[in-house]
């Protein structure tokens, strides 16, 4: 009876460390940190195999959609730590909270709805924005936060490198696309026209973020060629939602409070 006492712990310790070399092999790395934790714990003992395999199969579950979102997150290059929980709702600012909390739940991503942020500088359009993609990343959308010059410098190089159509093809992969500093320099006739072409790929499928220290109603006269302004705004504002910043620069704001906690130094 010993004896077979010990060819079987001796098997079950063989198959055992096959199982999860095996599962180390296939990447399933939360299955096996959740099947070491039912091993150590007693919490487990009394339930169901079943119940115990729906533990290790959510384990992985949860584990890979963190993956696709940390990589999502990477992928969008944004330029601040925003989220949604974290903006600022007092009056001076004028965001609705109403409208943020519509927003939050991404159904204007599924519908392909744009967002227009405008206010002056610093007032807090990227970080907006930002928030807004953060959101996105966090339901498992692809976002992308790109500067107006870098998006035209990109296709221009694209077409001259005859690389045009697997940049569109990458873009149009893009969810939610935030061009930010929107029309900060007038858009030539040349440029405005390799935006329209985006957008024609972008419209009633893709939803896009346009940040922009300008009113919309000054958007038209910033296009040098009024008949792509037009085509343009008609993509742009129709299905959008508008976000009119207000208030302080945060940077401004963010730089008086520093100068205010610093010590004067001994040469002062």
């Amino acid at each position: 009876m010993s004896i077979f006492i010990k060819l079987t712990l001796k098997e079950n310790i063989l198959m055992n460390t096959e199982t999860i070399e095996k599962l180390r092999g296939m990447k399933l790395t939360g299955f096996l940190d959740a099947l070491s934790e039912q091993r150590e714990s007693t919490t487990y003992a009394d339930m169901s195999f079943d119940q115990r395999l729906g533990f290790l199969v959510d384990a992985e579950f949860l584990r890979r959609k963190n993956v696709r979102i940390a990589t999502a997150m990477r992928s969008a290059k944004l330029k601040s730590n925003a989220c949604i929980e974290s903006l600022d709702y007092s009056k001076a600012r004028n965001i609705n909270r109403m409208l943020i909390t519509e927003l939050a739940t991404g159904r204007w991503i599924a519908q392909a709805q744009n967002i227009l942020i405008t206010g002056p500088t610093g007032v807090g359009k990227s970080f907006l924005a930002s928030a807004l993609a953060e959101k996105a990343c966090r339901l498992e959308y692809k976002a992308l936060h790109i500067k107006i010059n870098e998006l035209i410098r990109q296709i221009m190089l694209a077409h001259a490198e005859g690389t045009y159509p697997k940049l569109i093809s990458r873009l149009s992969k893009i969810h939610l696309l935030i061009i930010d500093e929107w029309l900060r320099n007038p858009l030539g006739v040349e440029h405005a026209r390799e935006i329209l072409d985006l957008l024609d790929e972008r419209y009633g499928k893709l939803a896009t973020v346009f940040c922009s220290q300008l009113p919309v109603k000054n958007w038209h006269q910033n296009m040098k060629d009024p008949t792509a302004a037009d085509a343009i705004l008609d993509r742009i504002v129709h299905n959008s939602h508008r976000i009119e910043l207000r208030g302080d620069s945060l940077r401004k704001n963010s730089h008086q409070e520093y100068l205010k906690v610093q010590p004067l130094s001994s040469s002062e």
